[in-house]
């Protein structure tokens, strides 16, 4: 996951009128476009549309290939042009974290399962996104280090949660999935619950336990240390 904030410097470049110009010609042409083809479109000098043009490339919205644009090779074919393209890199911003895209991912994977295993999606979703987390929390074990409600705290700020220790308890202040998570309340936080379940255990913190405890302007669930799971309140094994 990128951090909104570096997407939102990135992004900045187009805060330019013709920087914008530019980009949305160059994005919404075929193929890719030289500084002279664009500078055209846009009128303005070629220099000035090279030097707004490497700024977006700077910035990561275009990419560059160098091709002849004669299609010959060889003595006299001439120098590649430098082209400019739109960047495969996808930019989101939104702040607070939202990670629409995880929940997705979550829920697209439960529906196939369910085809699969011929079963109702509510059922396996659960599954589905404990999986999830165990993958986020196990390519961040072997890097870990503190204690352990630290560790939970530095995959899930990845995530969006802007999580918050409190002496013995893990408060996550934000919901990635906040909008849906309005609409579909109890579907939304039980993955909730179950995400952070599987980044606990993805971890390797046996002294964690996560719980439903919902509270105005934050994400329903909370991590404790020290509490045994499968207590009736809310934890999940």
């Amino acid at each position: 996951m990128t951090d909104p904030l570096d997407d939102a410097a990135d992004l900045a470049a187009l805060a330019e009128p013709l920087r914008r110009r530019l980009y949305r010609y160059v994005a919404r042409s075929a193929g890719a476009v030289g500084r002279e083809e664009a500078a055209d479109a846009v009128g303005v000098p070629v220099h000035t549309a090279k030097f707004h043009l490497d700024r977006l490339v700077d910035d990561g919205l275009l990419e560059v290939e160098y091709r002849r644009l004669t299609g010959r090779s060889g003595p006299g074919a001439g120098r590649p042009a430098k082209l400019y393209r739109r960047a495969a890199r996808e930019l989101s911003v939104s702040l607070p974290p939202r990670h629409y895209d995880l929940l997705s991912e979550v829920l697209a994977a439960a529906a196939a399962a369910s085809v699969e295993r011929r079963l109702p999606v509510d059922e396996v979703a659960p599954e589905v996104a404990r999986d999830r987390g165990r993958v986020l929390g196990s390519s961040h074990r072997a890097g870990s280090a503190g204690e352990p409600l630290e560790q939970v705290a530095g995959v899930l700020e990845e995530v969006g949660y802007e999580p918050r220790v409190e002496e013995e308890r893990l408060v996550l202040d934000n919901c990635p999935f906040d909008r849906i998570a309005r609409e579909h309340t109890t579907l939304v936080c039980g993955l909730n619950l179950d995400l952070v379940t599987g980044v606990i255990d993805g971890l390797g913190c046996r002294d964690v336990a996560a719980s439903l405890e919902p509270s105005p302007g934050r994400c329903c669930v909370s991590a404790r240390v020290g509490r045994s799971r499968g207590t009736g309140d809310g934890e999940t094994a």
